[in-house]
């Protein structure tokens, strides 16, 4: 199933937290890409396809400034971008070289690239938060991508953050980070995440309530029955 606009309206309002709850009962426990925080506090959540790049270490005959002119380059790989999609940036946790500075960041905003996913690091740091591109990542440092990775291609199965994403796959982030939806199971995810979310936040309000935990989360057959009747007086 492709991401419909439809389909983005509705995990738009799905946290990653209970996203990773429903594919945890689908049997896949590693789809929080690790490290790809949100550079600013601020930042919407955000839907999308995958577009993938990725880098492997650097090779000093290979990993050149000149090499930014190269066909395969992070440069031409942006031009590839389709409006909407979430860049992927597999950086294999290299902290001490940035994969994308201001003026790359600057170029995917203007091509209304959805947001930036890294288990890697930007540069150019007060830049990056001008362009207005949201990025979640491991931080900032100061020296070029090459001065620690190689760029080798784009569009093809990747591991960021110790996660395998394939083009395409459905990346949803928030304050939480960054969750894969693989793109098979969205149909499945998509029906039940609404219904989760919501039981969710009326555990929330017993909570707020004063209800004791044990029995309610995870339910019993006597709070079951409760939440039942709660809907119920929802539709009336």
């Amino acid at each position: 199933m492709t991401l419909t606009a439809e389909a983005r309206d509705i995990l738009q309002n799905v946290t990653t937290a209970t996203l990773t709850t429903i594919l945890l009962k689908k049997g896949l426990r590693n789809v929080w890409i690790r490290g790809a925080m949100p550079l600013r506090p601020d930042q919407p959540r955000i839907v999308g396809p995958a577009f993938t790049l990725r880098f492997v270490p650097a090779r000093e005959d290979l990993a050149t400034p000149a090499s930014w002119g190269s066909p395969i380059s992070t440069r031409a790989a942006i031009e590839d971008m389709p409006e909407g999609c979430v860049c992927v940036i597999d950086a294999m946790g290299i902290t001490d070289a940035g994969v994308f500075g201001d003026i790359l960041c600057a170029r995917m905003a203007k091509r209304n690239v959805a947001a930036l996913v890294t288990d890697g690091v930007v540069r150019d740091l007060t830049g990056v938060l001008a362009t207005g591109l949201p990025v979640w990542c491991r931080g900032a440092a100061a020296p070029p991508s090459v001065a620690g990775l190689t760029f080798v291609g784009w569009n093809e199965t990747i591991g960021c953050g110790g996660v395998a994403v394939i083009p395409q796959d459905i990346i949803v982030i928030d304050s939480d980070g960054a969750v894969v939806i693989p793109q098979a199971l969205l149909a499945e995810v998509l029906a039940e995440a609404p219904a989760q979310e919501a039981m969710e936040t009326w555990i929330v309000s017993e909570v707020e309530r004063g209800e004791k935990l044990p029995g309610l989360y995870p339910m019993n057959d006597a709070t079951k029955a409760r939440y039942a009747a709660h809907l119920a007086a929802g539709k009336e």
